[in-house]
């Protein structure tokens, strides 16, 4: 195909997967919808409300399948965690910390540019941001973030803390300028669980702990499952079986909600209510 708009136009496609810059997420995704292709489109879904309106809209009008690719949430490490939280195992959860380091060295690397929605928040803080949000069923309260701007104009590093209903809290951390480092902790009154590898290299040294609040840290087993092959199956029941997604568009929403409220937390050294 000459050019993307070629290719929806064909007729010979039946579903996109977008991962183009942050800021030609809501345009393509638009466009595909209409041209009646189905789409996973990649976090960050949008860079605005008005955005995500409108591409729910899309979806709709067109009747097209759309999710927002996380792939973590289909992997049956993070459903086992949801199962633990919501069975009570870990008592009630008044903690949730989670961290996505890795090192950008090329200052023209497209998530160094704040036109493209560059900025470690929106490129991997949103997977502890997401995970917090899927411990506790839904998006926080209050947010309040910090972040370092580098000369790229965009948050090189970041953390942001949030309060959910009830006792619930949770502090997440992002970075361009550290080592890689992923980590997710869940601490509730009777235990917490503890992810060395939450999001991705999962097939590297994986390990799910459960430290109970008194005895020693057990192994809790995971079946072996390639990282990015749930999406792939729930897009494939949603446009063939025409079953639900998993990832719901509402979850989505909250998703780049909690963010802009984290953005303008670290704007304005403000505590903001998303």
């Amino acid at each position: 195909f000459g050019s993307y708009q070629e290719m929806l136009d064909s007729g010979k496609v039946d579903a996109v997967y977008i991962s183009l810059p942050n800021h030609l997420h809501a345009e393509w995704t638009i466009r595909a919808l209409q041209a009646g292709v189905h789409v996973l489109c990649e976090k960050p879904f949008a860079l605005t409300l008005d955005e995500v309106d409108r591409m729910i809209a899309a979806s709709r009008a067109s009747g097209c399948a759309l999710a927002e690719a996380f792939m973590y949430r289909h992997h049956l490490q993070t459903k086992i965690v949801g199962e633990w939280v919501r069975s009570g195992r870990l008592g009630e959860i008044t903690q949730v910390w989670g961290v996505f380091n890795f090192q950008i060295e090329a200052s023209d690397d497209v998530r160094m540019i704040p036109e493209y929605g560059g900025g470690c928040l929106w490129d991997v803080g949103v997977y502890p941001m997401s995970f917090a949000q899927y411990v506790y069923g839904g998006p926080p309260e209050e947010v309040f973030g910090m972040q370092w701007v580098g000369d790229t104009g965009v948050d090189e590093t970041f953390v942001g803390q949030m309060r959910y209903p009830g006792a619930g809290l949770a502090q997440i951390a992002s970075s361009f300028r550290n080592p890689f480092n992923i980590q997710m902790e869940i601490i509730g009154r009777e235990g917490r669980l503890a992810l060395n590898r939450p999001f991705v290299g999962m097939e590297d040294n994986r390990h799910l702990l459960f430290y109970p609040a008194d005895g020693e840290a057990q192994e809790i087993p995971v079946p072996e499952r390639e990282l990015y092959i749930g999406e792939v199956e729930d897009m494939h029941a949603a446009i063939l079986d025409g079953a639900p997604l998993y990832l719901t568009l509402d979850e989505t929403r909250d998703h780049v909600r909690t963010i802009l409220a984290l953005c303008q937390s670290a704007q304005t050294g403000q505590v903001v209510r998303p």
